[in-house]
């Protein structure tokens, strides 16, 4: 994909969500009859605007990583007497604090909107039965085995593997063991696997840390592509070369080939390829990459060897349909972005306690490669990012940090209980502070991107 298609993709991504949450405040405002100087889908140099039959000043601006409603307030300017009423200082408390909670209250409900849009189609997926087990991973050790169809973890029931992948997430950062039960040939099981900080770094993948995988297209481990710049070509690799073992784990295809090469970047693998029939012994050192979320993987630098006619059915028993009623639907996207924002919470404390990275917060240039990525996939995929983009700009903009959505709806909180306003000194101090602490957010989000893309 492009850097234009990625630019395009990221602001398809982002101008709905700035425009929608600015919105929210614009729509209140107005409901209470508080003037509105300008309406603003981005920061700095205006490059459209127009002047509106109600006056206000609608704008595009050059930096579309936020936007902003200008209202009228003594606090930042003259406002004419007549219009006095109707500034936004001159409000009740209850007042500005619906008009400050409406921006991210509605990204929380645009999440819902485009879940519910999400969940409304039949759909045929996997379901939670284990297709795959690494050898001497926690899962292996704890005695799962294949065909096990996972019901719950840690007492959650799950039906899929992305309620499964939620229910792993929930224990970032923690150590001692994750509980799951499984149905083997109708028999309730329940076994301990034995986490140590996990999923602690960017990018951690929750089934690869516990060793088992949900049905995967069997694609033999036979090479049709030798990449002229990749390191098999410079190690000896040949198309038609079929992987036999890896550090004496016998292969069994190249989904799972590809794990052991991504999981050992720089690190030598003896390899045995089976080549006409002669079985022949490689030491393979994969190159390291890092991926969209920072994370050193392997490559070879191979493609597999795929019929064009070839086309792949998901087993009956790995099989299932889902489908839901409008209603269940609403109650299953409503769950989920409340889920989700819940997460977002926990993540922040366990950030700041040191039980995950801080190099799990993602800047404006990893938004725009998953969203170029997402686009590359499909209208599904893009929609269900956009929905968790939206929780995640809900949530962050209710945080109690001054100078955000939830900084602003603290001092008017405080100012409704006490009956006065918060002095004008300590929320400029506030605000100073909000500013910094915003700014490291910043700095450390860019950091990641480069550290990501360089």
């Amino acid at each position: 994909m492009s850097v234009f298609q990625i630019v395009l993709a990221a602001l398809l991504l982002l101008g709905p969500l700035v425009a929608i949450h600015e919105f929210g405040h614009f729509w209140v405002a107005r409901r209470f009859g508080i003037k509105i100087l300008t309406f603003s889908i981005g920061f700095g140099p205006a490059l459209l605007k127009w002047q509106g039959k109600d006056g206000v000043q609608y704008q595009f601006a050059a930096i579309p990583l936020g936007g902003f409603v200008r209202m009228a307030d003594e606090r930042e300017g003259e406002v004419a007497e007549a219009d006095l009423p109707h500034a936004f200082n001159r409000q009740p408390a209850l007042v500005r604090m619906a008009v400050v909670a409406a921006g991210p209250l509605i990204n929380l409900l645009f999440a819902v909107l485009l879940f519910w849009i999400l969940f409304l189609p039949k759909s045929e997926q996997v379901n939670t039965r284990i297709w795959q087990i690494d050898p001497n991973s926690p899962a292996a050790i704890a005695g799962l085995q294949k065909g096990d169809l996972i019901t719950a973890i840690d007492g959650k029931p799950v039906q899929d593997f992305e309620k499964l992948n939620y229910a792993l997430i929930d224990r970032m950062g923690d150590s001692g063991v994750i509980s799951v039960d499984a149905d083997r040939a109708g028999q309730s099981i329940s076994h301990q696997l034995p986490i140590k900080t996990f999923l602690k770094s960017s990018g951690a993948d929750a089934l690869g840390q516990l060793g088992f995988y949900p049905y995967m297209p069997v694609i033999e481990p036979i090479i049709g592509e030798v990449q002229a710049d990749g390191v098999a070509a410079k190690q000896g690799l040949l198309v038609g070369d079929r992987f036999i073992s890896v550090d004496g784990q016998v292969v069994t295809d190249w989904l799972a080939f590809t794990r052991v090469i991504h999981a050992h970047p720089d690190q030598t693998l003896s390899v045995v390829v089976d080549r006409n029939g002669i079985q022949k012994t490689l030491a393979l050192k994969p190159a390291a990459k890092r991926d969209d979320f920072g994370s050193k993987i392997g490559l070879l630098g191979v493609l597999p060897k795929v019929k064009q006619t070839q086309s792949y059915q998901i087993p009956a028993e790995y099989k299932q349909v889902i489908h839901h009623d409008p209603l269940t639907a609403l109650g299953l996207a409503v769950q989920k972005t409340w889920h989700l924002s819940a997460l977002t919470v926990t993540s922040f404390g366990k950030m700041i306690s040191g039980l995950i990275g801080l190099n799990n917060i993602s800047g404006p240039i990893t938004i725009a490669k998953v969203a170029g990525h997402t686009a590359d996939i499909g209208w599904e995929a893009f929609i269900g990012f956009m929905a968790v983009m939206s929780v995640s700009l809900g949530v962050l903009n209710l945080m109690p940090i001054p100078i955000l959505d939830g900084g602003h709806l603290v001092y008017y909180a405080i100012e409704a209980v006490i009956g006065r306003p918060v002095p004008e000194w300590f929320q400029r101090a506030g605000f100073r502070v909000g500013i910094a602490l915003l700014g490291l957010l910043m700095i450390i989000a860019l950091f990641n991107d480069l550290t990501r893309l360089f």
